[in-house]
């Protein structure tokens, strides 16, 4: 793949000038950002400095201490608000104004996926055990401004998979699909690259992938059915894809994540679990009033097995 051709090549900063100063995509991005930010940081704060009002419930499974905790995987952990703006980057470079509805409407869908998630953090919140490692100053920053209390449903699982579903809807109705493809590809080997960033990280436990997983189901059950779940949850911690020297550069590719041996039992055996507490949670959804309820369910009964 040309450096040129790599969505990884992509200036985020430049989507969010030109989402600010474009009249189309401003009141986008208006609405969005503070959508985002009350669903987020406003939610955790204010739960971290007024405990009590909403349960917080802790969700480590016994298989998370089958994955090693692995620093250099905080590069692509952090990656996961970049990714979704280098997508606005790609089109907007490629297609300028022509690309301006389909923009405005694929960030008004990620403040509506901030939402959506924030149905459950707003009933319940959830949070795990996550070493105290600072000797890299990413992991500083991440405990200064996370207070670590919205891990079910994971919205960095959420984000890359919703982002990586959009790529290829967009580039499809640009009548790109084909000629995109490579990019698509990437765009997916991202989000799996971020999915097992957040388990490295320690930042998340094994059942908030499941839980991510069912949530997307639930918010774009088209584009996210049951078997393209299953399929998602099967490559996790496939070996990373190849890349030229110049993309493997940016440390947020894929293709620059750095190898973690976990044996192919365990790895067997997380996937298994995932797969089975996503079904679960399918299954309950269709005797449960709202979508969130088997995840609260979830969360007020859960006890680390």
């Amino acid at each position: 793949m040309e450096k040129r051709e790599s969505v990884y090549n992509e200036d985020w900063l430049h989507a969010f000038l030109r989402s600010i100063y474009s009249p189309a995509l401003r009141p986008a991005f208006c609405k969005s950002v503070p959508t985002i930010f009350n669903n987020f940081f406003f939610r955790q704060y204010r739960a971290a400095f007024l405990p009590g009002r909403i349960p917080v419930t802790k969700v480590d499974h016994k298989l998370d201490e089958k994955i090693p905790f692995t620093p250099s995987w905080v590069t692509i952990y952090l990656d996961f608000s970049h990714f979704w703006i280098r997508l606005l980057t790609f089109f907007l470079r490629r297609h300028k104004h022509k690309s301006y509805i389909l923009m405005r409407d694929f960030i008004y869908s990620v403040g509506d996926l901030y939402a959506f998630a924030g149905q459950v953090y707003k009933r319940n919140m959830s949070t795990t055990k996550r070493p105290f490692y600072i000797a890299r100053p990413r992991f500083f920053v991440i405990h200064m401004l996370d207070p670590h209390l919205m891990c079910i449903p994971s919205l960095h699982v959420m984000v890359v998979i919703h982002t990586y579903l959009q790529f290829s809807v967009i580039a499809e109705k640009f009548g790109e699909g084909e000629k995109l493809k490579a990019q698509a590809l990437e765009m997916k080997q991202g989000a799996l690259a971020i999915s097992q960033a957040i388990l490295f990280v320690k930042q998340h436990s094994v059942n908030c992938i499941p839980a991510a997983l069912y949530s997307m189901t639930c918010f774009s059950p088209d584009l996210f059915p049951a078997k393209e779940a299953e399929a998602f949850t099967n490559l996790l911690f496939s070996p990373p894809p190849q890349a030229d020297e110049e993309t493997r550069k940016n440390r947020a590719h894929p293709s620059a994540a750095p190898l973690t041996k976990i044996s192919e039992d365990d790895k067997a055996e997380i996937k298994k679990h995932i797969l089975s507490l996503y079904y679960r949670f399918l299954e309950e959804r269709k005797t449960s009033a709202q979508w969130y309820d088997p995840l609260l369910k979830f969360l007020r009964e859960y006890d680390e097995k």
